[in-house]
């Protein structure tokens, strides 16, 4: 059992993976240009790499939680984080397509392992009070989203090469690997209650599985494509697109930061309500006006907010029905996974084929479909 001074040593590691995590996250939409143009490929060919992370990601959700079931999670943390800082060293060198799909798979599977884990442990350590410290770990995620841009705005500022953007994230890698080497780790639990039977719902975690999909295809996809959308509209240059890019992981930072205490005052089923209210109501305004530069600011502003607390609550949310072990937590990010490597591919297709706007209109769909999904998920929680 670890002591509270330990289990907030411990949580710090955490949220410092996670502003790794971040990082890398939102660090390809702004790049996907770039990316582009070093490959030889168009923005449709390169869309593939969301695709490629998210396949990346579903193998390492399916791994990882059996992996922390029977192991100590820290050093598991560290070989991911190890990974990612060497997958951040390669992405601007390569100049073949099929080898940089191969190094964001790969990449996937240690950013999905690292999720898992972050996610896992922590509630090993606080259990039922994990509401606000889980909000504070995805708080550090978006830290991390916010300033992925804004690093890379400056390089290409200073330089028309996004290498020393990667290199520099990569380096921030080393001092939390050194971090969590000198820090004690929860013991790991199989999810199962005092009788021996297993407390999670299957029908449970598929609904939860499932919204979380359609979250994720949401997050991924507006934070990845708003850069391109800017741009393809004529609405801003590349530098001004990248702040944009920012603002909506700014915002969504934000949102994390404030919803940090509102998940002590909130039941997470009301939070989520009005995170899912908010994100439609902006893509709405983007609907409405599309060409107008003030409205796609408000609109990326107004999604940053209201997507942020969304996956952390619903973890709460599943703290609150099932004991959580790294099994379920897997399979939580297998359906974020899906929803990440789904719409952001999708969104890609239609920006070829069909135009800028074509993106929103597939993110109001999406967020359609997660309304429904979690009104069935609160009918059925309080039907069993």
């Amino acid at each position: 059992m670890l002591g509270r001074g330990q289990k907030l040593q411990a949580t710090a590691g955490y949220y410092l993976g996670l502003v790794v995590l971040g990082l890398v996250m939102a660090v390809l939409g702004p790049t996907l240009p770039a990316l582009a143009e070093q490959t030889g490929s168009t923005l449709s060919d390169v869309s593939f790499l969301f695709t490629a992370r998210s396949i990346g990601a579903l193998l390492g959700a399916l791994l990882a939680g059996h992996v922390y079931d029977r192991r100590a999670g820290h050093p598991i943390l560290m070989l991911t984080l190890a990974g990612i800082g060497l997958g951040l060293v390669l992405i601007p060198l390569l100049p073949w397509l099929w080898v940089l799909v191969l190094v964001l798979l790969l990449m996937g599977v240690a950013e999905s392992a690292l999720d898992v884990g972050s996610n896992t442990l922590l509630v090993w350590i606080h259990g039922r009070k994990v509401g606000p410290y889980m909000n504070g770990l995805h708080f550090s995620f978006g830290v991390g989203a916010f300033l992925a841009p804004i690093i890379i705005a400056q390089v290409l500022l200073q330089s028309e090469s996004i290498r020393w953007g990667y290199w520099i994230m990569a380096l921030t890698v080393l001092p939390i690997i050194a971090y969590l080497a000198r820090t004690p780790g929860p013991t790991p639990i199989t999810g199962r209650s005092d009788a021996g039977e297993p407390r999670s719902d299957p029908l449970l975690v598929l609904f939860i599985a499932l919204f979380l999909a359609l979250y994720v295809g949401a997050e991924v996809g507006f934070g990845g494509w708003i850069f391109s959308y800017a741009v393809g509209l004529d609405l801003a240059a590349e530098a001004q697109a990248a702040y944009l890019t920012s603002a909506f992981w700014g915002a969504f930072t934000v949102g994390r930061l404030v919803s940090i205490p509102a998940a002590a005052f909130f039941r997470p089923r009301t939070i989520l309500a009005a995170d899912l209210l908010g994100a439609l109501a902006s893509v709405g305004l983007l609907l409405l006006w599309p060409s107008s530069l003030t409205v796609v600011w408000i609109g990326a502003i107004g999604m940053g907010l209201a997507l942020a607390s969304i996956f952390p609550t619903a973890l709460s949310l599943a703290e609150r029905r099932m004991t959580i072990s790294g099994r379920v937590t897997s399979w939580f990010f297998v359906g974020a996974s899906l929803g990440g490597m789904s719409l952001p591919w999708l969104m890609g297709q239609l920006f070829v084929g069909l135009g800028p706007q074509a993106i929103i209109v597939a993110l109001l769909a999406d967020l359609l479909l997660a309304n429904a999904v979690f009104v069935a998920l609160l009918w059925y929680s309080r039907r069993t």
